[in-house]
């Protein structure tokens, strides 16, 4: 069996094969779909947290030649994406809003996946989830 160091090399080398042998471990160890997927191009950092009356959906663009290897000179657009984040059948969402953007958009709800479209992404947008 080979041992190595993967996340420093993926790091240093940013191969892809690195990159895909760490996501599908992480998946795997996880053993549960995740709350929220991203569907789109560019490098995005995700994150999402609930609140008692809200969904939030953070989305930050590191989709630059500098992401891993030091500070940013421009920022480069990206999008569409398509997000999906899997609610309990008891929870109702009733309105959704970029808030860079500042601009609501349509949600659709099939079963417990709730679908919202972000049209671009500069450096970072915010999905606001009213429920």
């Amino acid at each position: 069996m080979l041992h190595f160091d993967i996340d420093r090399t993926f790091w240093e080398v940013l191969c892809v094969d690195h990159l895909k042998l760490l996501r599908n471990t992480v998946l795997w160890a996880n053993s549960e779909a995740p709350v929220v997927s991203v569907e789109g191009p560019g490098l995005l950092d995700v994150v999402v947290w609930r609140n008692p009356g809200s969904i939030t959906v953070h989305l930050v663009n590191l989709t630059n030649p500098m992401a891993m290897k030091g500070p940013y000179r421009a920022f480069f657009p990206v999008g569409p994406h398509t997000v999906q984040i899997s609610l309990p059948s008891d929870l109702q969402p009733k309105k959704a809003r970029l808030l860079a953007a500042e601009a609501d958009v349509d949600l659709s709800r099939s079963g417990t996946v709730l679908t919202v479209r972000v049209p671009s992404i500069l450096d970072h947008e915010v999905v606001a989830i009213d429920l």
